[in-house]
Order: C-alpha cells, then sequence, then structure tokens
C-alpha cells in the first residue's frame, strides 16, 4: 500500500452533476460529494485531471453559455484506509416508500430497496432533482404504465419505476451512464424493456410518463421532443431545475398542464400534464 495518496477538492460554480458524470468517464471512481465542493482521491497523479476538468469546464461554459468558474485544491495526504473512509461518508436515504443505499450497507425491511453505488454510477439519489423526481413518479406512476428515462445516469429512476411495475425505456447521450444504468437494473434484480445511446429524439413512441432529470437549458432545448414523447393524458416530470431557471422551463413548456411544482433547496422538479 501507498504511503500518500492524492487528494483533489474541486469547487465547480455551476454543472456540479455534469463535472461529477465527466470524472467518472475519466474512470475516476473514489469521489465524494459535498454540498459545496467535490473531493477525488486517488494514489495516482491527479495534475492531468485538473488540465481536464480545466478544458471541460471551458467546453461546457460554452455549450450551456454561461461562465463555469472551477476552483481546484490538490493535497499529498498520509494513506490511512480513505476507501473504508468514503465508503462511510455516504449513508442511505430515505424518499418515500423507497430506501437507496451502497451495497456496503443494510438494507431497511420496512422500504422497497435499492442499491446504487456511487464510486459505479452516475447519480445515487441524494443530489434533490433526483429526490423529487423519485417522489413525483411514486405520485403519478401507475402499474403497467410506459416510461421513457431521458438522461437516465445510473438508472435509479428507471429502476424507480420498474419497482413500481412500469415498463421502462432509458437513454443517454453517454455511453458509459448506459452501461452503468443497465448494470444496477441487474444489481436491483428489475429489466428494461429498451435502452439506447442518444437522446428522446431517437424513439417515436409515445409513453404514459416521460421523466428527464437534466439541465434547464438542455430540458428548453429537448422541450419539442420532450412533448411529443408524452401520450395524450400522460406526465411529463422535469428536473435538474435551479430556482432561476424555473420560469423560462415554465414558459417553454406552457402548451402542457402544470399540475405540480416541488421545491427541495434551489432545485425545482416540474410535473405537466398532457391534454
Amino acid at each position: 500500500m501507498h504511503k500518500t495518496y492524492n487528494e483533489l477538492t474541486i469547487y465547480p460554480s455551476l454543472a456540479r452533476e455534469n463535472i461529477v458524470d465527466f470524472i467518472f468517464s475519466l474512470g475516476f471512481d473514489a469521489i465524494e460529494e459535498r454540498e459545496d465542493f467535490i473531493i477525488v482521491r486517488s494514489e495516482d497523479d491527479l495534475k492531468m485531471l485538473i488540465f481536464a476538468l480545466e478544458q471541460y469546464a471551458e467546453k461546457l461554459s460554452t455549450i450551456l453559455k454561461q461562465d463555469i468558474e472551477l476552483k481546484t485544491s490538490l493535497e499529498i495526504k498520509k494513506s490511512e484506509d480513505w476507501i473504508k473512509k468514503y465508503q462511510n461518508s455516504i449513508k442511505p436515504i430515505s424518499v418515500g416508500d423507497f430506501y437507496i443505499r451502497p451495497d456496503w450497507q443494510s438494507a431497511d425491511d420496512t422500504k422497497r430497496d435499492i442499491i446504487i453505488n456511487p464510486a459505479l454510477a452516475f447519480g445515487s439519489g441524494h443530489h434533490e432533482s433526483t429526490h423529487g423526481c423519485i417522489l413525483q413518479l411514486q405520485n403519478y406512476l401507475q402499474r403497467d404504465d410506459t416510461l421513457l428515462d431521458v438522461g437516465c445516469g445510473s438508472g435509479i429512476l428507471g429502476i424507480v419505476s420498474a419497482k413500481l411495475g412500469a415498463i421502462v425505456d432509458i437513454c443517454d447521450t453517454d455511453e458509459l451512464a448506459v452501461q452503468s444504468a443497465r448494470d444496477n437494473f441487474k444489481l436491483n434484480g428489475v429489466k428494461f424493456n429498451s435502452s439506447w445511446v442518444g437522446s428522446v429524439g431517437e424513439t417515436n413512441k409515445e409513453y404514459s410518463v416521460v421523466v428527464a432529470n437534466i439541465i434547464a437549458d438542455i430540458l428548453i432545448m429537448l422541450n419539442k421532443d420532450l412533448k411529443k414523447s408524452v401520450k395524450s393524458g400522460g406526465y411529463l416530470i422535469l428536473s435538474g431545475i435551479l430556482d432561476k431557471y424555473e420560469e423560462r422551463v415554465e414558459e417553454r413548456f406552457s402548451d402542457l398542464l402544470l399540475i405540480k411544482k416541488y421545491k427541495k433547496n434551489e432545485w425545482f422538479t416540474l410535473v405537466f400534464k398532457r391534454q
């Protein structure tokens, strides 16, 4: 065992989930998310990761048309059992009837069990936007409904939906995310109907429920495809919306009936019905 390891602390001003996903995509899996920053630990040199993050933040700023500031701090620390320390920092979370946990934590027999290992996936249910989606799925999804999870990440929303009895399709523009979601479905003993690398525009199907937990600008960009993928009388659940962008998203989807606004901290989840 190495006597030291590298600890990189990252302070992103925006798009934290995108940055976490990007770090995972580079093969780093010891990531700890705190309220205002992200920690990456590795026995390998992390200087190239800093360079990659700076380049990614610059490209993301152009795509989102927002200036993403990225402050970093790199330290060399004495080795301890930091993997165990990291695992102990990941706590299970209850969201309605569901108990979401990593596989090193025990199940709660009073809840529906979902296993998501944060070190191996994009999203573990702790973020406010994911929390909002899981709550609303329990409110609006019925057994045997068809559901599409757009930008599936870890697959957690699709897994919740499958456990609620839905027929689930999943998609993500990131091939690693789709593979992660497929693995997590298997880990949780549930099945998806179809999966693809890409977005909602690549299907001609209409669904009882469509859920998209992305970011506001992407939701706005995909608005036409999202709307047409929902059946008449079906529901569209949108999340990943910071409070300062909520009105813009609501306006772009104003031809649908807004039936629910859920806010946790600064994050909105909106539920629309197609009439």
